[in-house]
């Protein structure tokens, strides 16, 4: 045995189907389409998720999700804690020694009634405050 004999196995290999090749072979005339109607065409297409007049799953389905790529700062309301007024001055390191600042955060927001009179002593960019 060598490779330029080797075959398949006998009956694991059909003769594809040739359609419309005359009433002898079973399958001429309407080449198994049936009997008239859009289906039966050349030259038809079916629209992605038509489910023939009924609602289409993706529209009966609720829209579902918009997630900003904008991060949201770590907010700190100042009555909560009332350390942090007493800082000289509030960077990243002054404000998670007195205050741990659960998860990864870039920027941190001061809120409160007493957060603009704070905003002298912020060194930090990535610290701002409530109010204008």
């Amino acid at each position: 045995m060598s490779l330029h004999n080797l075959t398949n196995a006998q009956g694991s290999t059909k003769d594809r189907k040739r359609v419309g090749r005359g009433q002898g072979s079973g399958m001429g005339k309407t080449a198994t389409r049936g009997n008239k109607g859009q289906k039966s065409r050349t030259g038809y297409k079916q629209k992605r998720g038509f489910e023939g007049g009924q609602q289409p799953l993706q529209r009966r389905l609720p829209k579902v999700g918009f997630t900003s790529k904008v991060e949201k700062p770590y907010v700190i309301n100042i009555e909560r804690v009332p350390a942090i007024a007493e800082l000289e001055e509030i960077t990243m390191e002054t404000l998670t020694s007195v205050h741990t600042i659960k998860g990864k955060y870039k920027r941190v927001k001061l809120i409160g009634k007493a957060a603009r009179e704070l905003a002298a002593k912020i060194k930090d960019e990535r610290i701002t405050t409530s109010g204008k």
